[in-house]
């Protein structure tokens, strides 16, 4: 059994690390969380504990978030960039190798960690034994500009007045103004709301080490950092030079995303014309009915199904 947190050295700077598992041989399982500042490291027990019997689960709070964030507040000058964190996780994954004792780990990711998981397995693919992107993103122009049209045009079906309004006013990207995109985060929320299966509220219960006072602050800290280093002041952020399809379409590792049918941030449109080009030894693509962005139970279960039924078996 495995059962470690601790603050590890990455990118020259202590970056909080939990490994959780019911045997040292199981598969090690990295997770990227979204954000890029929401930790999932709060919620792993409740989400993933039922997994430690069959996989090591490693949580990882990135640069600039949670406990991470805790000790390392970023000065308000610095910069969050793809790269850097890209080569913050090769880090860790290199970490991970040679303190389990394993060739190489699985690589799972959602959201704003969809971005930086294709970054690592493209850059080392020799690390990874396959990509499991959740909620994929794939580009800036592609699905911001999807996003909005998408969240507008249910708005006017809807004759949501009050939402067509603020979408209008902001008009359509690219934009200047980081408000914006709250704006359009939160447009997408309501109408994922009214036709995708909430997850359990449990699931959202911190763990006693983030409820205290500093580490609510800590969390909330660097949300806030890692949100306008991600749109930029004036967005100009990691997001706007996200172009995964400019990486290269040829991966050399299994790929198997999974997708929520009412994502609105992500459009599953996108991520299915992205994974329809992608070249690799074996892929999958599930989309999942009454499932947003945001994960949930059908998401969960999607999720482990793939690492059980198609990953697990290239381990063998």
């Amino acid at each position: 059994m495995v059962h470690e947190e601790a603050f590890v050295a990455i990118g020259q700077i202590e970056q909080w690390v939990t490994i959780n598992g019911a045997r040292c041989a199981n598969p090690v399982i990295l997770f990227l969380h979204g954000g890029p500042g929401n930790t999932m490291t709060p919620y792993s027990d409740e989400i993933y504990g039922a997994w430690e019997r069959d996989f090591t689960m490693v949580q990882w709070d990135q640069r600039a978030a949670g406990r991470t964030y805790g000790r390392n507040p970023p000065a308000e000058e610095s910069t969050l960039t793809i790269e850097r964190m890209s080569a913050d996780g090769i880090e860790l994954a290199e970490y991970l190798t040679r303190h389990l004792g394993q060739e190489k780990i699985v690589l799972m990711g959602g959201s704003w960690g969809s971005i930086l998981g294709v970054h690592m397995v493209k850059s080392r693919p020799d690390l990874f034994h396959a990509w499991v992107g959740i909620s994929q993103v794939v580009s800036y122009r592609d699905n911001e500009s999807a996003s909005y049209t998408k969240v507008l045009e249910l708005a006017r079906s809807a004759a949501d007045t009050t939402t067509l309004a603020s979408l209008e006013a902001i008009g359509p990207p690219p934009w200047t103004q980081p408000r914006n995109f709250g704006i359009l985060r939160r447009a997408t929320r309501t109408f994922e709301a009214k036709v995708a299966t909430a997850a359990p509220p449990s699931w959202w219960v911190a763990s006693a080490d983030y409820t205290g006072a500093q580490a609510l602050k800590d969390y909330t800290d660097g949300e806030d950092f890692s949100f306008l280093q991600f749109v930029g002041y004036k967005g100009d952020g990691m997001f706007s030079k996200v172009d995964l399809p400019a990486l290269g379409m040829d991966f050399k590792l299994p790929v198997f995303l999974i997708h929520g049918a009412e994502d609105l941030v992500a459009t599953p449109e996108i991520a299915q014309r992205y994974f329809d080009g992608i070249n690799a030894p074996s892929k999958k693509f599930v989309l999942l009915p009454h499932t947003g962005h945001d994960p949930n139970a059908a998401m969960l279960e999607a999720e482990y199904q793939i690492l059980v039924k198609h990953v697990r078996p290239l381990l063998q």
